[in-house]
């Protein structure tokens, strides 16, 4: 069974990560998914078992798709090799993501031999990137966000943010 592992911060997972779980769903016969904390990002906005659950909501639909519950820092390659992952797969939004996901992709290769494929996300969900949500939900836009996120994530936004 191919196995590919789809490892993200998902503070908050977007419509964007779905797409890519969407698509590496009718390509390998089994994907992971692992929130984990990325010690270069600011301090998450929801917590690991909120991103859980959010996550394991909106991909409900899709059977070959599940959501890790490893937790404690490791490398992605070891998260990868503890789950039995074939593969890493990330979303690529625009050019830019390219470069240091490439860079990042190398070193994982360089270290474990694991390969990493790379999904790109449809123009329409190119703008969104998790920070920018971070913001709006930050900054009294969380009624805002609706349309970027899947309906399961909206509605923790809604009560953690609108009520």
């Amino acid at each position: 069974m191919r196995t590919a592992l789809f490892p993200g911060s998902f503070d908050p997972f977007h419509n964007g990560h779905l797409e890519i779980v969407e698509t590496a769903s009718r390509l390998f016969e089994r994907i992971v998914i692992a929130p984990v904390r990325n010690p270069q990002k600011a301090p998450a906005l929801f917590s690991l078992d909120e991103r859980r659950s959010m996550i394991m909501a909106a991909v409900a639909h899709l059977s070959n798709v599940e959501v890790s519950d490893q937790a404690g820092p490791m490398l992605v390659v070891d998260l990868a090799a503890r789950l039995g992952a074939d593969v890493i797969v990330k979303g690529l939004r625009v050019a830019s993501d390219a470069e240091s996901e490439l860079q990042q992709a190398q070193v994982n290769k360089a270290v474990s031999g694991l390969e990493t494929i790379f999904v790109p996300c449809s123009s329409g969900y190119s703008f969104i990137a998790s920070r920018w949500l971070r913001d709006l939900l930050n900054y009294g836009g969380a009624d805002r966000v609706g349309a970027m996120v899947p309906e399961a994530v909206y509605a923790v936004v809604k009560e953690k943010f609108l009520l």
